[in-house]
């Protein structure tokens, strides 16, 4: 059985993280494509970068930093701040017994929200990343962007 992806959410994309990097970029994206950063990317000890809102399905994620990252836990080949795209799955449970059933090789980041906000990170044949996370647990939907009224 196939895995049961819903929506692609972010791709990501290495930036000069530099600050002088980052204000060229957030003059490109606003300034030349019209889009703006989402002012609620949370910050990521090593990791500067940009999450830039597309539409109400997506984001681009620009990351800078070295590599690899502080969050390459699982040794520097398993960087998830490295050029990925992420996919959305119905359940990310579900997925993650499915690639166990399967025999695919994944690892995992753990978010605060408990077994929903898992990423399950894994690489195609070309050595590409994929992040697959849950629908419901990722700024990249407008709709999870939206400020709380607490606010």
């Amino acid at each position: 059985m196939a895995l049961k992806i819903v929506e692609i959410h972010h791709p990501a994309l290495r930036i000069d993280g530099s600050e002088p990097g980052l204000a060229a970029n957030r003059a490109f994206y606003e300034d030349v494509l019209g889009l703006a950063a989402d002012p609620k990317r949370p910050t990521l000890p090593g990791i500067p970068g940009l999450w830039i809102n597309v539409g109400e399905v997506g984001q681009l994620h620009l990351i800078g930093g070295a590599q690899p990252s502080p969050l390459a836990k699982e040794g520097p080949d398993k960087d998830p701040a490295g050029p990925h795209v992420a996919l959305a799955v119905q359940d990310v449970v579900e997925a993650r017994a499915e690639l166990d059933r399967q025999g695919v090789d994944y690892w995992v980041t753990v978010g605060v929200n408990g077994p929903q906000a898992q990423q399950l990170f894994l690489r195609d044949p070309n050595g590409n990343m994929i992040e697959l996370h849950q629908v419901d647990q990722c700024r990249c939907r407008a709709a999870s962007r939206r400020p709380l009224a607490a606010d």
